[in-house]
Parts: C-alpha cells; sequence; structure tokens
C-alpha cells in the first residue's frame, strides 16, 4: 500500500517556481560563458606578452603591463616595470622562443592567476641558453588583462 502524498502547488506559484529555476539556470550559464571569455582573454595576454619579449617589442610589454609591476625572476632579483622592460630590451638574456607549458589559469573579481612552466630558448651574453623554470603571473583586469606581478621558481 502506498502512503505517498503528493502536494499540488497552484498553478501560478508552479510557474513562479519554474521562472526562478530557468532563471538561475540562464544566469549560471552566463557566468560560466563570461569566466570562460576571460580566461580566454587571459592566455590570450600571456601569449601577446611572450611574443613581444621575443620581438623586444617595447611599446606592448608596457602596454601589457600594469605601472606597479613587480617581476620576480627565479634568481631572487626583482625588478619594476621599467627595469623589467630595459631587460627585455637591453639585457645579457635575449629569448628566440617562449612556450607555457602545463598552464592553469583562475580567476577571483578582476584578478586573474596563471600557473605555468616556462619553456624559453634564448641566448645569454650570446651563449645559447635553455630555461625551464615554473611562474607565477598575476594579471589585474583594467580594460584589458594587464601584468600585476609574476615571480618565477627554479623547478
Amino acid at each position: 500500500m502506498n502512503n505517498k502524498k503528493s502536494i499540488k502547488l497552484p498553478k501560478p506559484i508552479r510557474i513562479v517556481v519554474l521562472i526562478t529555476l530557468v532563471s538561475i539556470s540562464c544566469f549560471l550559464s552566463l557566468s560560466a560563458q563570461s569566466n570562460d571569455k576571460n580566461v580566454a582573454k587571459i592566455e590570450n595576454s600571456v601569449t601577446e606578452l611572450y611574443k613581444a619579449m621575443v620581438d623586444k617589442d617595447k611599446t606592448i610589454l608596457q602596454d601589457l603591463t600594469m605601472d606597479k609591476l613587480t617581476y620576480g625572476h627565479s634568481s631572487g632579483t626583482i625588478e619594476n616595470k621599467a627595469e623589467y622592460v630595459d631587460g627585455v630590451l637591453n639585457g645579457a638574456f635575449q629569448f628566440t622562443e617562449i612556450t607555457p607549458m602545463d598552464q592553469t589559469i583562475s580567476i577571483v573579481d578582476k584578478v586573474g592567476v596563471v600557473r605555468h612552466i616556462f619553456v624559453a630558448k634564448g641566448t645569454n651574453n650570446g651563449k645559447p641558453a635553455d630555461v625551464r623554470i615554473g611562474c607565477l603571473l598575476i594579471f589585474k583586469k583594467e580594460g584589458r588583462w594587464k601584468l600585476l606581478a609574476r615571480q618565477a621558481y627554479k623547478l
């Protein structure tokens, strides 16, 4: 014998519940799409930044980095924006190729956190050199996603 009783809600309440559920579903879907778009924009910023480092493009380097940039090397050296840009353009290490491997990106509000293995080829004081280090990059959205901080570490 089945003792279950079903409760039948009045039609107006059922409609309100249905509309609420559909609205929540749409909001969650749009939030996920917005997050996906921002992840793609940050990925693009990383790609542009590394291309500008290889190409020694001062304008793009300056556009993609915030004025308060703090750029940490795996050696422990910390540079501000001007020092970083000058180092890319005139420093001892000249990049010919940079590839971020195993990259992850997470976003909280207007802050993007990027982690990857930085794999690069280039020359150090004119001699061929390969680089493989870990990197943590922090991007902040100010119109576009710009690099605020970077810290490299030895693997």
